[in-house]
């Protein structure tokens, strides 16, 4: 079997990885000129750290990123509305990493030339289209360049050439009238030093944690500003690159003073900051046609709520590859990937168009728009519990059903992360 992969972020190499360890030969074309660490900081989920480290990734993600070690949710002032351990210390057994995309982007790229060899990974490769017939599909390229396989897998985000084809007409992504404003920020430590906040409501939130340490001890702090705007306000087409001014944003958190944590210092500390719209598209009904299939944002783009776009994609390369492995065909192989993955990830994709677990901010917001002496008499705990807990059933990462899922490794048993001394 020989599988074609379009498109060099984190859902196609981990999906090159994947098929390696699986012993199928797998070949990765990525439009950009060269793969440089781009991006800011994303969260991967203990289940999608389960996948990396069962790839044999465990010990670079330790290096690279930061581990997770306390979620919490606080309104405008500051106020705690909830706050829980998270990975190793949440019971889980793999860690949760704040990381850089970029740097996540590079180890994964890394490990890929080193197992794959640099050959099969091949820059500067835009996709003009595909056609396929019943012995295969044949990719072409805009050098000219046409390449014959036995599979075509679109990973090649959201404005993939792959889906676009697939699904004609579909039109842009669908924007929520929110803008987001991220950065990274050298601060001092606070909280726990490894501590993931979500502060606001659905209206204005901001968001934050560390993804790396300076030499002289202060953080490196990746942050996200976020803005909704009414309804009809145009918007731009979105790009991870687009620079922004701080002038646009830093007058909405000016007063955003908390106790543990100065908001406008850590904004006025950035270098540089990027602006995106909060965009997503519908749920497919079918992600395969033929000899063709997607994966990741090409397939399921979702809102990032919930720290869930790059470990959905993750999961996605894995069952895949195992899929591919197991089944007796190709055709049964999509048949059974998308038979777990589609309804999965539309399920996450309309839990962020929900808030998903961001709802407990928005619940005491509504109740109590200028704070609270008492959180209790605003929200009984059970009904917020019951809103985070829901969450994490629905995105696949709730502790007792990941610790006892059978590993998607081919021929490996898994290989757990330590867990902590008593």
């Amino acid at each position: 079997m020989r599988v074609l992969i379009i498109g060099g972020g984190i859902g196609g190499l981990t999906t090159a990885l994947a098929l390696h360890a699986a012993g199928i030969e797998a070949e990765l074309h990525e439009s950009a000129p060269e793969v440089r660490p781009l991006g800011v900081g994303i969260n991967l989920q203990p289940h999608a750290v389960r996948e990396l480290t069962e790839l044999g990734l465990g010990e670079a993600l330790a290096a690279t990123g930061i581990a997770t070690q306390e979620f919490r949710y606080a309104n405008r002032f500051g106020q705690t509305i909830w706050a829980e351990p998270r990975g190793l210390s949440a019971g889980y057994r793999w860690p949760q990493y704040s990381i850089h995309r970029g740097r996540l982007q590079m180890l994964l790229w890394e490990a890929a030339q080193a197992r794959l060899g640099a050959a099969r990974l091949r820059t500067g490769r835009r996709l003009t289209g595909f056609q396929q017939d019943a012995a295969g599909v044949t990719a072409e390229f805009a050098d000219g360049d046409r390449v014959r396989a036995d599979l075509l897998i679109g990973a090649d985000g959201i404005h993939s050439a792959v889906r676009a084809q697939l699904v004609p007409n579909e039109g842009l992504p669908k924007w929520n009238g929110a803008l987001l404003w991220r950065a990274t920020s050298l601060a001092p430590p606070y909280l726990t030093g490894a501590s993931m906040v979500q502060a606001g409501h659905r209206d204005t939130k901001f968001v934050c944690y560390p993804i790396g340490r300076a030499e002289d001890g202060r953080a490196v702090v990746n942050w996200i500003a976020e803005q909704r705007f009414p309804a009809g306000t145009p918007w731009a087409r979105e790009d991870w690159n687009r620079p922004a001014r701080k002038s646009d944003f830093l007058p909405i958190f000016a007063d955003w003073r908390f106790p543990w944590l100065d908001v406008p210092a850590l904004i006025e500390a950035a270098e540089a900051v990027y602006e995106f719209p909060m965009v997503d598209r519908d749920p497919l009904p079918r992600w395969t046609e033929g000899r063709v299939t997607l994966l990741g944002d090409a397939a399921h783009p979702m809102y990032p709520i919930g720290s869930n776009g790059a470990s959905q994609a993750i999961l996605d390369a894995r069952y895949l590859a195992l899929q591919l492995a197991t089944q007796p065909d190709i055709p049964a192989a999509l048949v059974a990937y998308e038979a777990v993955r589609r309804p999965a990830t539309a399920a996450v994709v309309e839990a962020n168009r929900g808030d998903g677990p961001d709802r407990v901010m928005d619940i005491v917001h509504e109740r109590a728009p200028w704070g609270f002496e008492r959180l209790e008499d605003v929200v009984p705990r059970a009904e917020l519990e019951a809103t985070v807990m829901g969450y994490k059933r629905i995105a696949g990462f709730d502790p007792a059903t990941l610790n006892a899922r059978e590993s998607w490794s081919v021929t490996t048993a898994p290989t757990l992360a330590p867990r902590p001394a008593a």
